[in-house]
């Protein structure tokens, strides 16, 4: 993936993991193989985990230790009201910025020449 697509996804990965838990509880290793499944493929198990941490740590979601298999309990994650409208606001926010860079793409474009 190139620099500027990762860069650009890093800062959106909170917004598409918090919409990856509508509706479904889910552990790390799911939420990055929905995502996977999504066409994220260049998105590591490592950063998941880490912007986990960091929305368990805000609030944005609930967490169960649910016994595993394999090992130590697994953190099953499910979005509460507070992270629903976390990412509430992250679809505006990103329906807003598309607008806007629709809008500018289509007028550079014709201003250019390449429309």
């Amino acid at each position: 993936m190139p620099k500027q697509e990762t860069e650009m996804l890093k800062g959106i990965l909170e917004g598409i993991v918090l919409a990856v838990l509508v509706g479904r509880p889910a552990h790390g290793y799911e939420i990055t193989a929905s995502l996977r499944e999504q066409g994220f493929t260049d998105i590591a198990e490592g950063t998941v985990y880490a912007l986990l941490v960091r929305i368990e740590q805000r609030g944005l979601v609930d967490v169960e230790k649910v016994p595993s298999e394999k090992g130590p309990p697994r953190k099953v994650f499910t979005l509460n009201a507070r992270g629903q409208e976390q990412l509430d606001d992250f679809w505006q926010a990103w329906a807003f910025l598309s607008e806007r860079l629709d809008h500018l793409k289509h007028t550079t474009t014709s201003t250019n020449g390449q429309d």
